[in-house]
């Protein structure tokens, strides 16, 4: 099955490079993708050109792919999912809830000089970053890219409802099944408490799996892939 690996913000398709060769060995086709505006040059794109790039990818794949949103990203994969109903066959959120509609696509953090700029460390403290030591995060922090405005305060449009009928697969990382549970029940996930088919993975890692425990993601990504 083709698997389409979306990054969260700040990173572009080379988050992947780890995960791809070991779902490549397990007999996937993964494809990790850079999005408008973060990693392609484009410093004046959309939350709308990066769901095209999306869908088109989607439309790409020779069958029903797998789309697998990380973070924030988990939004650009339920939006795939509502754009291509009958297309996507599963949806597997790494760490993030999709938004509803209407709201704004991540503009929880401040943003400067028409950019969402990666904020240091501080607002990740605790699980979020605890297996990320002092090189990893100098990595990530020489890699992190600038995400146009555009994007972040971009509103989310939800038009189909047959989206609810895709399969969900839920990765905790820095949290819990259960508290995830918890957080759907409370109303905390609008889009998640109507999907008709959810099931929820627990990965032992923070809130970047892909850097720090790539082979098991990717283990766990074959066995969503697989259903």
């Amino acid at each position: 099955m083709d698997i389409l690996l979306i990054a969260g913000l700040w990173l572009d398709g080379s988050a992947w490079d780890e995960v791809v060769p070991e779902l490549t060995a397990l007999g996937h086709q993964p494809v990790a993708l850079t999005l408008p505006g973060q990693g392609d040059g484009a410093t004046a794109a959309t939350l709308e050109d990066q769901v095209a790039a999306v869908v088109a990818a989607v439309d790409a794949s020779p069958g029903r792919p797998l789309v697998v949103g990380h973070s924030a990203a988990a939004t650009l994969a339920w939006l795939a999912a509502d754009a291509r109903p009958a297309k996507v066959a599963r949806t597997a959120l790494i760490g993030g809830f999709p938004a509803p509609d209407g709201r704004a696509y991540a503009d929880f953090l401040p943003i400067g000089d028409g950019q969402l700029r990666f904020p240091g460390w501080e607002p990740f403290e605790g699980p979020d970053a605890a297996d990320l030591d002092g090189p990893a995060r100098k990595a990530f922090e020489a890699a992190a890219l600038p995400v146009p405005e555009g994007v972040a305060r971009g509103v989310v449009r939800l038009t189909d409802e047959r989206r609810f009928a895709v399969p969900v697969a839920l990765v905790c990382p820095e949290f819990t099944p259960a508290e995830a549970k918890e957080w759907i029940a409370a109303g905390d996930s609008p889009e998640l408490a109507r999907a008709a088919d959810v099931t929820y993975v627990d990965i032992d890692s923070g809130h970047w799996p892909m850097f720090t425990r790539p082979r098991a993601l990717a283990e766990v990504l074959a066995a969503v892939a697989e259903g």
